[in-house]
Order: structure tokens, then sequence, then C-alpha cells
């Protein structure tokens, strides 16, 4: 059963992750757990069937499978530690000189916050170190001492989002340190230089590296984090120019336009003392000298030389592994879970068994939209009151929710305290929305599911009516490409594949390109360009850039991804509309409710009318556990100009819906016209297609994300269920 814990604490009694969603027969995957009780846990394998816990619908389906796993651990507490920083291993002795400089380049974004430190030499912590900070109180030298040591600062609150140059001169032949801030941003006219002298206490060799962006903490690795952009951080042996420029010798430079796509931070001082990057910074960001003459940052990097820091950012939690399994040669495929018990606490983590590439052992493929569910990762809404708290106890649903939890990082749906968005996102973490049980809306006519425990309606569906699959997630089909699809009679897409990379796209595409017959259960799918690199494993990029559906936007001249170099934003502003791919694209979204399908006379062709064998209705899905209808929430159409394949054949297309949904603003020029004519009113709409292809593959696609909710309906007795039904018994047997 699920433990309903109480509120208060941040960090899960129970949780844990694995350090990779899939693995093969031969493979081994790693289990991470934290746990904070006092007794042993224990871990055990089930398979996921249904992650669905309304008790109107087919119900919480967790099958236990009697194979060796896991066992019996001892519990132990293991952190998070949030923040981004470099870390430098850089001898102390550096800066063992009579007249040390220590200066950056920076544009805080929470200036007010409190004391954050941008350049750390030593351990302040342990009084054997100093720190270049800027707080309420402005630009400040941190200066090691009893009661919290000594703090020269200018006094001059600094402008949030403003670029200047600070630097702290420490002189200690003469006995003083200076500390100086200077605006750098022609444009914020108002702001004035300032600048502060003190006597210099009692000097202490500094001990340890450098950190950029915060200081070493006294019980974690890191705290007094920077929130904000930092450039061209130095130190010299002497002093710096009226415009910054060293006049003494440089002890280090640390250039940030250097290696962008990775985590390396680059000294061009003569020590080349290089550091790297914690807890994935965004890189790709505009810098002091960008002016938008240039809005990539690979032809111009230089104008490009800042690292943004966030004191939330998260990569890899780090956690020590509890136990391995090695997937047996003879286990089928399908979606599995680690299920962690103690003390009545419970969680399950998910993970995916694929056949070898190559070797199918089954006609059908599903394909777990893994990059999807890591966009969402832990995505805090702010709707959990009262009501829904009670919702998910009645229905014994899985009872943590990101809202009580921001330990684990958040989603790229949501912000960085400085009001940032969030633009990469880690499976390396404990991912509390990738749960059997969770539920995501508080759905007056249905369950509220979304992503992971949405898409088990379809494994339970096949399931029930005895329809064997093997399943792989988008890794899987971003590494094994179109040849790992290729022996496989049909591939399912579930009910929100939105996220991909131009692998997995060339891999879908190579499919049915090469006769394959591709069936899309969903709504908003194939819609983002997403960057990964094969230097940061388990990390996936988004840059919610120009247009679209959006929860933040980029930044301008933010454009570019940081992992690969190319340009985000919407597939269909990279010249890969999803209608090209499936026959529809994104066209309307509003609230979590659904509407239905009303067939139209072309389904009656006789070259398509055995999709409706068995289907005498004309109004299609007025039922469903996802927002109460099989056509909702957000909704794709066809639209030839957009790449629709010629002969496609719209056999059904939707209505109802409420007024809330609007057209995506892609397909709007203005309050009136629409991008390719027509009324406003008729992109609200989800159209269900079906296309044969030149190759001899097929496609059938719904258009709504609220589909597969309809297929449980009256015991998977039901127009929705049937159509289906009809298409993959079709496509299966060739």
């Amino acid at each position: 059963m699920w433990y309903a814990k109480p509120m208060g604490a941040c960090m899960l009694a129970l949780t844990g992750y694995v350090d990779g969603l899939s693995a093969a027969p031969g493979g081994t995957l790693a289990f991470k757990v934290s746990s904070t009780l006092d007794q042993d846990f224990v871990a055990d394998l089930v398979r996921i069937r249904c992650g669905d816990p309304n008790p109107a619908g087919p119900g919480l389906k967790i099958l236990a499978v009697d194979r060796p796993f896991g066992g019996r651990f001892p519990s132990r507490r293991q952190p998070v530690h949030l923040g981004s920083y470099a870390r430098i291993e850089t001898p102390a002795a550096l800066v063992d000189v009579p007249v040390l400089t220590v200066a950056a380049i920076v544009w805080p974004t929470l200036p007010d916050r409190g004391p954050q430190a941008v350049v750390t030499i030593g351990d302040p912590a342990r009084q054997a170190g100093f720190s270049l900070e800027v707080g309420p109180d402005g630009a400040a030298l941190q200066l090691p001492g009893a009661d919290g040591g000594q703090r020269v600062a200018t006094g001059s609150p600094l402008a949030a989002r403003s670029w200047y140059r600070i630097v702290a001169c420490i002189d200690a032949a003469a006995g003083t340190v200076r500390v100086v801030q200077t605006p750098l941003d022609p444009a914020r006219l108002g702001l004035r230089p300032a600048a502060a002298t003190a006597p210099l206490p009692a000097w202490m060799r500094p001990a340890g590296g450098v950190m950029l962006a915060a200081s070493p903490g006294a019980s974690a690795p890191a705290e007094r984090h920077f929130d904000g952009k930092l450039e061209a951080p130095i130190l010299v042996a002497g002093s710096l120019d009226t415009d910054g420029a060293p006049a003494g010798k440089v002890l280090a430079a640390w250039d940030l336009s250097q290696g962008i796509d990775s985590v390396d931070v680059i000294d061009t001082g003569p020590g080349g003392h290089h550091g790297v990057l914690v807890n994935l910074p965004t890189r790709a960001v505009t810098g002091v000298r960008w002016t938008g003459r240039e809005m990539c940052w690979r032809h111009a990097p230089q104008d490009y030389a800042a690292v943004y820091f966030h004191s939330d950012d998260l990569y890899d939690c780090g956690w020590e592994t509890d136990f391995e399994f090695t997937v047996p040669e003879d286990m089928p495929s399908g979606i599995y879970g680690a299920r962690l018990r103690c003390a009545g606490h419970e969680d399950i983590i998910p993970f995916y068994v694929r056949p070898p590439f190559g070797r199918p052992t089954a006609r059908v493929l599903l394909i777990g939209s893994t990059y999807t569910f890591q966009a969402y990762a832990n995505h805090t809404r702010g709707n959990l009151d009262d009501a829904f708290r009670a919702r998910i106890a009645d229905w014994g649903a899985y009872p943590n929710n990101p809202d009580d939890h921001p330990d684990y990082a958040h989603s790229t749906y949501n912000r960085h305290p400085d009001g940032s968005g969030v633009a990469l996102s880690s499976r390396l973490r404990p991912i509390l929305t990738m749960r059997p049980g969770f539920l995501t809306f508080n759905d007056a006519r249905g369950s509220g599911l979304r992503h992971f425990p949405a898409d088990s309606h379809l494994t339970d569906w096949l399931e029930a009516k005895g329809i064997a699959y093997d399943v792989m997630t988008d890794e899987d089909i971003d590494e094994g490409g179109a040849a790992a699809l290729a022996p496989y009679a049909v591939v399912l897409a579930g009910s929100h594949p939105e996220y991909h990379t131009s692998g997995t796209l060339d891999a879908l595409e190579g499919y049915t390109q090469g006769g394959g017959r591709l069936v899309y259960l969903g709504g908003n799918g194939f819609y983002w360009r997403i960057a990964r690199n094969p230097k940061l494993p388990g990390v996936i990029e988004v840059r919610r850039s120009e247009t679209g559906i959006r929860a933040w936007a980029a930044e301008t001249g933010e454009y570019y991804h940081q992992l690969d170099g190319a340009l985000g934003g919407l597939w269909r502003r990279n010249g890969r509309p999803p209608q090209r791919l499936v026959g529809v694209g994104f066209s309307s979204q509003g609230l979590f409710e659904g509407g239905w399908y009303r067939r139209l006379p072309a389904a009656d062709d006789p070259a398509v009318a055995w999709i409706f064998d068995g289907v005498p209705e004309q109004i299609i899905g007025d039922f469903g556990l996802s927002g109460g209808g099989a056509a909702g929430f957000e909704l794709d159409r066809a639209e030839a100009a957009l790449g629709t394949p010629p002969g496609t054949v719209v056999l059904a297309s939707s209505e109802a819906h409420g007024p809330s949904f609007i057209p995506v603003f892609e397909d709007l020029l203005s309050h009136v016209n629409t991008l390719h004519g027509g009324p406003r009113d008729r992109l609200v709409r989800a159209d269900m297609v079906y296309a044969d292809l030149p190759s001899g593959g097929a496609l059938f696609s719904v258009g709504s994300i609220t589909f597969c909710g309809s297929l449980a309906h009256n015991g998977y007795e039901n127009a929705v269920s049937r159509i289906l039904e009809n298409v993959v018994r079709r496509f299966a047997g060739g």
C-alpha cells in the first residue's frame, strides 16, 4: 500500500532512482536508494500493467514477478545537493602574492537574496580562504575571522539583470582591501560605480582550491550559491587598469566561451588551472559582449562567454548503488518496477526491459515516451489543494507530489528561483511524476493521469486484448535507429510523445519509409526539439524559442542548444512538422476535458471501412477516464500545407470543446488571420486519420491526448477500443 507521508519535511522517507531507464537481456541496471528510516528496506520486482488508481477504472495493476531481484538492505539517507557551481583544483600557493586582484563580470538575477559567492579562494567556512561576493550590500569581499569574519562591501545594491565588473584587490603590503563595482550595461544609464576600502585583517593563507558561483559548505559540497550569469573570472598578481585589463601577472583567467557544449572550465592563464562545472548550469547564454548581431553561439562564442548558474540546478544526485539487476536472457520485454518497502512506506522505480536490437519477440512495439516523461519530471503545478489531497488519499494513489518535495529539482515546465526557465532535465534523480498511481490533475470527469501512468491505459488494453508486444524507450530508439524498429509490423506511439531528438525522428521516418506501420495514439506529439550529448548521459535540453504553447520563453539570442549547438524550439520551426511524420500536428489546447469524435463520410470508403468494422456509432468516444472523452486537452489536426501525406483520409473529427480551447500560437498571424487561412474555430479540433504510404507502410493517428483514457470503458468493449483493435490487428497481421 502507498503510505501518505506527513507534510512538513521535503525529503522523502523512502525513494530512489535507476542509472538507466531500460536494458536488454544481459544488461545491468543500478538502483540507488535513500531511506531515512531506522529499519532495513526490501526491494522486489513487479510488472506494471496499469497505473490508474481510479476505482471507476481498471484499477492499479502492479503484478509481482517471481525472479531473483533485490533483497534486504540497510537504510541510509542519501542527500541531494542542489545548486550549480564550478570546482577548480587550484593550489593555494597560486594566490600567495603581495597584491592579489580577484575580478569577474556578473549579471546577478537575485542580488537582494543574500550573500552569494562569485569567486571563492580556499575555504572561508574553515577560516582558510575568502570570496568575492554579491549581495544586498553590493559587491563585497568576505574575509575569514571570528564571528563571521570581516566583510568589505560597496554598500550600493546591484540592479538585477544588469552587467557589472566586480573587483577586489587585496594589498598585503599596504594592509588594505578595496572592492569596486562598475556597471557595464550602456542601456542602464542610471547605474553608478561604487567602491569601498578597509584595513586588511591578519592575513591567513588560503587552503583548498577555487570555486565559481559558490563557496565550500560546512555540511554540503557548496553553499552561498550565486544566481545569475558569470563571465571572465580572473586572478591577477597586481591590479587591473580602468578598462579591466590586467596590469600585473595573470595567475588564472577562465574563458567560459570555450567548451560550451561541455562541463569544462578552461583556464587560459599560464598554469592551465582547468575546472569542471557541477550540477549543469546553463551555457550558450548571451554575455556582456553580445549585441544581437549573431544569434548562434557557435558562430561567435566570445559573445556567449557567460555561464548561467542557479541555486536549484541538479544533474546527478550521485547516490551510491544499493543493488544491481542483470536482466535474465529469458525475461519478457515489458514495463517493470523495483518496489521498495520499509516500515509502511513504499516506492516503485519503473524501468523497461527491451529485446536485443534485431531480435523482436512480438510483432508489435510500444515506445515509452521517456524523453517526454523526463521533460515533465517533477513538474510542480501548484494545484495540490485539500480536495486533490483527499482524492489521492481516497483512491490510494501515489501520495508524493513535487509541490511538497522540491528537493529533487524541477521540470522543464518550471522556472528557477530567479524566474528563468528550466532548460535542462536529468533522469539521474528520483522522478515522482514517473510513478504508477501518480495523479496530475484532480479530474472532475476522470482520473487525471498524464505521461507514464496515462500510457498504462494502453498497456492494460494490450494485455486485455491478448496482443503480444515489446517495449523500447526513446533513448533506445535514439541508439538503435530505424534498424531497431524495422523488424516490427507495427509501432505504437503513446498518449504524449512530445519531445524528440533528430535521432528519434530519423528512426521513425526511416521506419515508415521502409514500409513500417506507425500508430500514433496521442496529441501534441513530436512538437519540441531537444538535445542530448554523449558526454552528459541522462540529460535532455529544451530551448523554448520563438513561438508555440510554452511554459516560459527563451531569452532572445539563446535559442541554440548548449548540448549539440542546434537550433531549439519547435520541430515545425526546424522544418519537420509533426504532420510530415504522423499526418497530424498540434492544433489546439484547452482544459483537461474531453469531447468526442464525429465520424465523417470518408470513413465509409471501402478502402478504409475496415477500421470501423463492428462500430456503427457516428459519435465516438463520449466517455473516458481522461477528461471524460476521447478527444480532449491537446488536439492535433491534419494540414496538407504542413506535410500531411497526399491521400490521407480524415476518418473523424472532434467536437464539443469548451471555451478554454484556443488555437496554437504558431497558427495565428493576428486576432483574425490564421497561417493557412480559414476560421480560427476550425483549428480547434482533433483529426483521426489514416494513410497508405508509397513505401507500402501506413499511418493511423488519433490526434488527441485523451484517446487512450477511453479504451477501458465498458470492460474494453466500446467503439474506441474496437477501432484501435481493428487497426493494430490488421497492421500486425500484415
